[in-house]
């Protein structure tokens, strides 16, 4: 179910342990990486930010667009949580994060509240 006044993906779970709501925000950042003149380079690079995203946060982080261009990397993110304000929290954090350690410029990011 979409809330259309907060744009937020919301997701109602009910009956058994699970009774209430859960609170799903994805993300798509968009990288340059201006020192990557082959794939290898572009896959090290990746390998490295989602690595270091994934040991730092409980999250869902894959490259989901722009596999074939070696200088554009694309980043999705999904944050589950049972509490809104947390899992805002924590989709900012980890976007501040990624932005701060990867070998890349961040240059978009698209957010689904």
């Amino acid at each position: 179910m979409k809330d259309k006044l907060s744009n937020q993906c919301v997701v109602s779970a009910g009956g058994g342990l699970l009774d209430g709501n859960m609170t799903v925000l994805s993300a798509k950042l968009t990288f340059y990486i201006p020192c990557a003149n082959s794939l290898k380079d572009k896959r090290t690079v990746a390998r490295s930010l989602i690595d270091r995203t994934r040991n730092k946060f409980n999250v869902s982080v894959a490259e989901v667009d722009t596999q074939e261009m070696h200088k554009t990397l694309t980043v999705g993110i999904a944050v589950v949580s049972g509490d809104a304000s947390h899992a805002e929290r924590s989709l900012d954090e980890i976007i501040r994060f990624m932005e701060a350690n990867a070998e890349a410029e961040l240059t978009g990011v698209e957010i689904c509240r």
